[in-house]
């Protein structure tokens, strides 16, 4: 991996490895895919941009539309305003190198062939466990550009809902009653992850449950959990965007999450 002779404000030397942990890096290297899940909704939209919406990001402007908030680039603005908060917060520097950058989308590739190579080891055990009829396919049907959309859509906003917003949450609840850091840890990735599986099967566009497709997101969820612990909020989504293009469009293959 490319290491970056940035410097911190104490003037230390930051290599590559927490570089791409930093809110800043994760900000710019999220935007293009932001700007491009939020323009294939409209214009893949039609006029009916929910129809096209992944189902986090529409939760999540449900609850926005319940406190008045109506705004249609709210939730991106969001997104990138709170990790701009976080930067400020963190006092990094104010650059991005664009080694870091490559090295972050070069990680996301990696990791979605890892997590290719753990679903097809998942398969392999459940086509010897289970009749062929519960290997289902789970990808929706529907035009490619729709498919792209959807799962670059899948990879930002269920990473901002199952592990930028809960994971944390569910993590610090926990450390509030009382439990160990080792303990909350473990119990929100898993906790979380479960919770993401189980998303899948709500609503009207919901796939059908079966438990090769439940117990595969579920170690998906906690494959990108671990993945926001250790490298930080953006490789997690762009491992999500990555894997879910890799199986759903160039792989077509019934592993997508």
């Amino acid at each position: 991996m490319p290491r970056s002779a940035t410097t911190s404000i104490d003037s230390r030397p930051v290599d590559y490895w927490s570089l791409a942990h930093q809110p800043l890096a994760c900000l710019v290297f999220l935007t293009p895919l932001l700007f491009i899940y939020e323009a294939g909704v409209i214009v893949l939209g039609d006029g009916q941009p929910a129809a096209v919406r992944n189902g986090a990001d529409y939760w999540m402007r449900v609850c926005l539309g319940w406190a008045g908030v109506t705004w249609m680039p709210i939730l991106p603005a969001i997104v990138l305003g709170f990790l701009l908060i976080r930067h400020l917060n963190c006092r990094h520097p104010w650059t991005v190198d664009g080694l870091t950058l490559a090295g972050m989308a070069a990680e996301s590739v990696l990791f979605a062939f890892v997590l290719l190579a753990i679903g097809r080891g998942h398969e392999f055990v459940f086509r010897d466990a289970l009749p062929d009829s519960s290997l289902t396919a789970v990808m929706p049907s529907a035009q490619t550009a729709n498919r792209i959309i959807a799962f670059i859509g899948a990879g930002v906003y269920e990473e901002v809902l199952f592990r930028l917003c809960m994971l944390p949450a569910v993590f610090g609840f926990l450390r509030l009653l009382g439990a160990s850091s080792v303990v909350a840890t473990l119990t929100a990735i898993v906790t979380t992850s479960l919770l993401f599986a189980g998303a899948h099967y709500i609503g009207p566009a919901a796939d059908r449950f079966t438990l090769f497709s439940f117990t595969f997101r579920t170690t998906a969820g906690i494959f990108f959990a671990c993945l926001f612990c250790a490298r930080g909020f953006g490789i997690a989504v762009g491992t999500h965007a990555a894997y879910d293009l890799l199986v759903g469009v160039l792989l077509a293959t019934p592993a997508a999450a």
